[in-house]
């Protein structure tokens, strides 16, 4: 267990984003348009950045200067306090760390090794995992009690819940600055414990999304029709599989399953058999990516 203090809000003043996929970018421009923090976002490689940089640009277009809320000018003031590198070194010169990168326990416990030598011993490490065990994350390090989950919701710029999820040893200090940041960046922090595999939300929407798959499954309706079924009747912004369409999270599912299987046992914790056919022939969704909704039209529909 670290013996150095945790930092206080006022005392953040550079963020680090770890991974410049779908959520890392969308991370790192609210951490650099709301927090107003300078950034640095890591990636494997130049062109992977490359991507992210774009994601970012097209996210404050969309949502801000094309709806008249941020001038053209400001927008890349806002890609301006974002700076990419490839050098982890680079990238765990910061005082908050948050790592989105591939959902897959050995590589995060990897990283984690990788940002805890490097990093400044006050700085704190979070992940945005959505499954992942943070104790497990946390003894990876020397200092799980600055360890923490920071689950953010997709799209970044829209979902204004952050799940805060406190391992074992993760410190109040810790979760007190998490809580902190995140209200900064105009969110809703709620605090949960590790041991709740899925955390809160994704823990109950889990459950929704395999109904949903039972009746693609059973051929009751299109995807599309039984994600406008939720949308409309429960008033939510996305269905269920046109969301893990987008995020990519049928690949997730399946490389998450062993732990899934020893958290919630093996009748919740098995991918749906869809899941794993989608998945086989590649139907993994993500960044430019098939999901259920192509899976449907090109193949199932025809069986």
């Amino acid at each position: 267990m670290s013996e150095v203090k945790a930092m206080s809000l006022k005392e953040v003043k550079k963020v680090s984003i770890i991974g410049s996929g779908l959520m890392g970018a969308q991370i790192a421009e609210i951490v650099a348009r709301v927090g107003g923090y300078p950034v640095v976002m890591w990636d494997m490689d130049e062109e992977l950045l490359a991507k992210g940089f774009k994601a970012i640009g097209s996210s404050l277009k969309r949502f801000f200067v094309d709806k008249g809320k941020m001038s053209q000018e400001e927008a890349e003031q806002v890609m301006n306090r974002i700076k990419g590198t490839t050098e982890i070194a680079e990238a765990a010169n910061a005082d908050f760390i948050v790592e989105a990168i591939l959902e897959n326990m050995n590589i995060k416990q990897k990283m984690f090794r990788q940002l805890d030598e490097a990093a400044p011993a006050n700085a704190c490490l979070a992940s945005n995992t959505s499954n992942l065990n943070i104790t497990d994350l946390g003894r990876a390090t020397s200092r799980p009690d600055k360890v923490i989950g920071m689950h953010f919701f997709n799209p970044v710029a829209v979902m204004r819940l952050v799940e805060v999820v406190r391992g074992t040893l993760s410190s109040d200090e810790t979760t007190q600055l998490t809580c902190d940041l995140t209200r900064k960046l105009g969110k809703e922090p709620i605090v949960c414990r590790d041991s709740s595999y899925g955390f809160l939300a994704n823990r109950a929407y889990r459950a929704m999304r395999n109904e949903a798959l039972q009746m693609v499954w059973e051929r009751v309706a299109t995807p599309q029709d039984i994600d406008k079924a939720l949308k409309l009747g429960y008033n939510l912004p996305m269905g269920p599989l046109e969301l893990t369409d987008m995020t990519g999270g049928w690949g997730i599912a399946v490389a998450s399953e062993a732990d899934a299987v020893r958290e919630l046992g093996p009748e919740k914790g098995y991918v749906h058999p869809l899941i794993r056919m989608m998945v086989r022939a590649g139907y993994t969704g993500g960044r430019d990516k098939k999901g259920i909704y192509a899976f449907w039209d090109e193949i199932l529909s025809k069986w």
